[in-house]
């Protein structure tokens, strides 16, 4: 592709995922201002399914963008046995903000929408944090150790916190994800964190380990993925936005929720160990599949 394409492509692109986001964000802050001045429960549900029905539109014409690129693959294994009517606890490698677009776009048909936890804090970004709460995605309040030490009181209180704003999840299937890694990888960080992996940052338990403990029997399959862009690896997002993007791998592991994947993560120190080694050995084969993927394993099917 020439540079004059590129850039063309790039202000296209930018343009109509800004025009998109728009039109599908600015239904859903509005449905969530009916949603703070209305607080019926019968009114929540509907105005949360409207909600969700706003994000599918948002997701299909993503969807519509990136298949208007011809060079576009995917290369995708493991949607088979997938459900819209399940509930599923998503963990995922994190290498792009092209990371959620794919995810949005790859699995809008194949199990409920995607349900992300946020920080706390975003609660009070302006539009942002009004349109995710009208989505349902609950906001979650980390406390440090050393916060803990000096105020013991709050100890036990991010997890019912998450409790009572995950309970609405009961009623309906939900996906909820989690970049278990905790932010983009980088090499930068990759140094900085010493990571044992190749491809990947070491992931962090205590979110995976918290969403288990809260509707960990509500939980049909954890969905293991793993996202790998083998030709586009240095700017994924950037490469997808001008139409540089020609490969997207996605593998698909569903793991059965089981007893030994709950527990009290903060206060039972073997159960935390144990943790800890499950979830790592899960990220040294994600690491082996990514190696596997770059030395150039087949095309195994399209989307």
């Amino acid at each position: 592709m020439s540079r004059l394409l590129a850039a063309i492509t790039l202000v296209l692109s930018v343009a109509l995922t800004i025009v998109v986001t728009i039109t599908c964000s600015v239904p859903i802050i509005l449905a969530g201002m009916t949603k703070l001045l209305l607080p019926i429960p019968v009114v929540w549900r509907a105005i949360s399914a409207f909600c969700n029905l706003m994000m599918y539109c948002w997701c299909s014409s993503l969807a519509l963008l990136l298949h208007l690129n011809p060079w576009l693959k995917w290369d995708i294994e493991g949607l088979e046995g997938l459900n819209k009517k399940k509930w599923y606890l998503l963990i995922c490698n994190h290498r792009s903000w092209a990371d959620i677009v794919v995810l949005c776009v790859l699995f809008r048909k194949h199990i409920p929408m995607n349900k992300y936890f946020l920080k706390q804090q975003l609660a009070w970004i302006p539009f942002i944090g009004l349109a995710c709460w009208a989505l349902d995605m609950p906001f979650m309040r980390r406390y440090s150790r050393s916060y803990l030490i000096r105020h013991p009181e709050r100890r036990g209180k991010d997890v019912e916190t998450t409790r009572l704003s995950c309970e609405k999840f009961r009623n309906h299937p939900t996906t909820i994800v989690n970049f278990v890694e905790g932010s983009r990888f980088t090499d930068e960080k990759h140094q900085q964190t010493r990571s044992p992996y190749q491809h990947l940052l070491p992931p962090k338990a205590a979110g995976v380990a918290m969403a288990l403990n809260v509707l960990g029997s509500q939980f049909d399959k954890l969905m293991n993925v793993t996202l790998c862009y083998p030709e586009n690896d240095r700017t994924p997002f950037f490469d997808m936005l001008s139409g540089k993007l020609t490969r997207i791998v996605v593998r698909v592991e569903l793991i059965s929720v089981t007893d030994e994947l709950h527990g009290d993560y903060t206060n039972d120190k073997n159960f935390k160990r144990g943790f800890q080694q499950w979830l790592n050995a899960l990220w040294a084969e994600k690491d082996s599949r990514i190696e596997e993927i770059k030395a150039g394993a087949g095309v195994k099917s399209g989307y």
